[in-house]
């Protein structure tokens, strides 16, 4: 028994002998192949970048493409380990593999193919601000699985590509220029029509730092309701969106501000503003 024992174990001994060489080189190409997938996948992405100037199509491309050599990598590897009949069968079983790794995890295959769809489709950059139901924030990332979404409060949340894909996308600076509006309620006094007002505030909002003044993004005021003694004026602006929360938030209450003690200075009673 002790014989038959000790012969088992000296014929797998011989055989680790055997694959040990073969076990070396293929963490030689391994490695060799990991090396040449992040190579080329940053040599791919830094060409895509400089040629479109989309780094959110280009960092796609890039985890793409890694992914892919990476995997040609390990096939590679499994031929020099003699175990090319596995891989040979893994090639050859896609199809079969493709339908019950497809069925298993669905989930994941979705939301890989609705990156692509995103990555090509385009409908935010890099530090778009955007809006996905309820949800609001920059976009930091495109991964192969899912949307970065960095909120104002400063959470990081990861949405599924197929959430996001599927659900109606607000995109608030794409275009470069948003628009925005306040509300100014105003005493009239003695005055029987606003245009006085209006041509103070007008001028008051067009000299502010931030506001554009070019057409067809220049400023205009309505009058949205007359009282017997008061007249609501509802003034609009473009902003520049590069940043939505500082560039125009932020401008909107310093206008909003400002444009009261404006009015206040000026002898006005403002009995309402927002």
């Amino acid at each position: 028994m002790f014989d038959e024992l000790n012969q088992v174990l000296l014929d797998y001994w011989h055989q680790f002998l055997h694959l040990l060489p073969k076990f070396f080189i293929a963490l030689i190409v391994l490695a060799i192949g990991l090396a040449i997938a992040n190579h080329v996948s940053q040599l791919l992405g830094n060409r895509l970048r400089k040629r479109s100037h989309d780094a959110l199509l280009a960092n796609f491309l890039t985890n793409f493409t890694r992914w892919a050599l990476l995997l040609m990598g390990v096939l590679l590897a499994m031929h020099v380990l003699g175990l090319s009949g596995i891989a040979s069968g893994m090639l050859a079983g896609a199809g079969l593999s493709a339908f019950i790794v497809g069925f298993a995890l669905k989930d994941i295959a979705e939301n890989f193919l609705a990156g692509v769809v995103l990555a090509f489709n385009r409908p935010f950059r890099i530090h778009d601000t955007v809006q996905i139901r309820d949800l609001m924030g920059e976009v930091e990332a495109l991964n192969l699985r899912t949307t970065l979404i960095k909120t104002f409060d400063g959470k990081h949340i990861f949405l599924p590509n197929a959430l996001v894909l599927r659900e109606p996308l607000t995109n608030y600076t794409r275009d470069g220029f948003i628009r925005q509006d306040f509300m100014i309620s105003v005493d009239m006094g003695t005055e029987t029509t606003s245009d006085r007002i209006e041509a103070m505030l007008l001028k008051y909002v067009s000299s502010h730092k931030g506001v554009e003044t070019r057409d067809p993004h220049t400023p205009y005021i309505i009058v949205e309701k007359m009282g017997t003694t008061s007249t609501d004026l509802r003034i609009y602006l473009w902003a520049y969106s590069e940043e939505y929360r500082r560039g125009t938030l932020e401008l909107k209450s310093d206008l909003l501000k400002g444009s009261k003690a404006m009015l206040v200075a000026e002898g006005y009673v403002v009995s309402g503003a927002n």
